[in-house]
């Protein structure tokens, strides 16, 4: 594990820092986002897999409703169907996304059902935040697990109890909001940074003073960068421009780690300060080794287990190191020197943060 922690560092201090990436890849026009869509609905068509209406009395609920609306009465009767689950659907609808087109839909069970395999979702209306109906779900739902049961074994491979439905959502109604009618365009950053934002506001600057002969963006702060689009030119053609421009990305000297994982990512502005640094392990080994006595013949004694504890402690000597960089490479190098494992690297660094000679911020997760 600590070769590949070292491989690691190694090809990210191999990376160039100087990498361009495109506007689009790092900021989003504000106001241009999916909306969630929620809904409840009904599952049939299973292999016996389905809720226990004893166990989800909600389940019976909606089938009894379903067939009434069919013209079918079952209220006074019991159902004993084991072929049916209760499940919500989700969705995520597209900005400016038009009336008739399909969207992916997700299906996860709400009841006591074992498997979704092989069923078919009946028509259900999705609601916005709004609670106005904006698609309608239905369709054979695609489960990429499975469950078997036996009388005395069983076997699940992945989560049986969701399943997808491709493009198994009809959008009903349009959303209210229209592209050109965007009152403000503003590009927030995904990462919010204010090297970042001006390096977005002079490069967006470069281009339409070249194309069209004017500036068009004004940084407003860390987040945001506000553009004015030339007059007699598309939005849509003018925001397409703007997101291919490539910028370099600034970011803060940061470093994180995952205690669980041994996962330790060090950017590249992480610097150190010069400190001296020991690390030794304790070890203490605690064996149990009973043993049994017996009594001496004819003793009229009883056979009885005696603990018997054996505890060895044992502590290796760290190498006193000198650790600091002003770069990446030199502070992996220091590092490194100390031969130890990750989650040695963890406890030091959290030991050089509270030192006060590690700049830069350390996030734990």
């Amino acid at each position: 594990m600590f070769r590949v922690f070292i491989c690691l560092l190694a090809v990210l201090t191999a990376v160039p820092a100087t990498a361009m990436v495109r506007i689009k890849d790092i900021a989003t026009l504000q106001g241009v986002r999916d909306n969630q869509l929620v809904g409840y609905g009904l599952v049939i068509g299973l292999k016996g897999s389905g809720d226990t209406l004893r166990n989800s009395p909600f389940t019976e609920q909606s089938l009894q409703s379903m067939l009434d609306s069919l013209g079918v009465n079952v209220r006074e009767t019991r159902l004993r169907t084991r072929n049916v689950a209760a499940v919500v659907v989700t969705a995520e609808m597209p900005s400016f996304i038009g009336k008739g087109s399909t969207i992916d839909i997700s299906v996860s069970s709400l009841g006591d059902a074992t498997s979704l395999a092989g069923g078919t979702l009946v028509a259900t209306p999705l609601l916005g935040a709004d609670g106005q109906i904006y698609a309608v779900a239905q369709g054979p739902v695609a489960v990429s697990g499975f469950a078997e049961l036996g009388a005395a074994e069983s076997l699940t491979q992945g989560i049986p109890t969701v399943g997808r439905i491709p493009n198994g959502g009809l959008i009903e109604r349009n959303l209210p909001a229209k592209f050109s009618q965007i009152p403000d365009l503003v590009l927030e950053l995904s990462n919010p940074d204010f090297k970042t934002a001006v390096r977005i506001t002079d490069a967006i600057n470069r281009y339409t003073r070249e194309r069209y002969g004017v500036r068009v963006a004004k940084e407003r702060d860390y987040r945001s960068v506000d553009l004015t689009p030339p007059p007699k030119v598309s939005l849509t053609r003018f925001i397409a421009e703007i997101e291919s421009i490539r910028v370099r990305p600034d970011q803060s000297a940061k470093v994180v780690i995952d205690e669980r994982t041994g996962t330790v990512v060090i950017g590249k502005d992480v610097q150190i300060s010069t400190v001296a640094i020991t690390h030794g392990n304790l070890t203490v080994r605690i064996s149990e080794a009973p043993e049994v006595s017996q009594p001496a013949p004819f003793s009229q004694g009883e056979t009885v287990v005696v603990p018997r504890t054996y505890v060895d402690a044992q502590e290796t000597g760290g190498r006193l190191a000198v650790v600091g960089g002003t770069d990446l490479p030199t502070l992996v190098r220091g590092l490194n020197r100390i031969g130890l494992r990750p989650t040695g690297i963890i406890a030091i660094l959290q030991a050089i943060k509270t030192a006060g000679a590690l700049q830069a911020e350390l996030v734990v997760q």
